[in-house]
């Protein structure tokens, strides 16, 4: 599928929102408030501008989105620099069609030559590894919640990035709001 992905413009947030509210209207493992997740980090210290991106179709309408932000990973006095990966939405006519690892592997390139050096992300246990996802737990690497380990995964964009790094993950308030 042609479409264009680029750095999400201040004047499409509002129609962002509107289409990861209406991408995850029919998600079962959803709060229905994905749209509002990314409105807050927007409006926080963790957003980085250059890594909210939007796909277009060829009529240049957004039809997805992918957002990395600031995170911590942290261990007693140890803090070490992390991104977290949520969300990432497709509208629903245009899912299924790889829009979705487009996003990813253009955020997962930008973050990389940004400067970050790992990622982390909450999600399903069998899409996030073909992007080189594993395990949190294999670092040490540890959720601020309750959740099963398959689903919480790390990914090293540099390599040994994680290597003498354990503890636990510090999501900025925009995710507890």
């Amino acid at each position: 599928m042609d479409i264009l992905i680029r750095q999400e413009r201040t004047t499409e947030y509002s129609t962002t929102e509107q289409m990861i509210k209406k991408s995850f209207l029919n998600e079962e493992y959803s709060d229905k408030r994905e749209h509002l997740l990314v409105n807050r980090i927007r409006k926080s210290e963790v957003f980085i501008p250059e890594l909210s991106l939007v796909a277009l179709n060829q009529g240049k309408e957004v039809i997805g989105h992918i957002l990395l932000s600031k995170i911590k990973i942290v261990d007693g006095d140890n803090e070490v620099d992390s991104l977290a990966l949520a969300p990432v939405s497709v509208t629903p006519e245009y899912q299924k069609k790889g829009i979705g690892s487009q996003l990813i592997h253009a955020a997962l390139e930008n973050a990389k030559d940004q400067g970050f050096s790992s990622v982390i992300v909450l999600g399903h246990k069998d899409y996030y590894p073909k992007f080189g996802f594993k395990p949190a737990r294999l670092w040490y690497i540890q959720a601020p919640f309750e959740v099963p380990d398959e689903v919480f995964m790390a990914l090293e964009l540099t390599e040994n990035a994680l290597e003498n790094v354990q503890g636990v993950v510090h999501y900025s308030k925009a995710f507890s709001e």
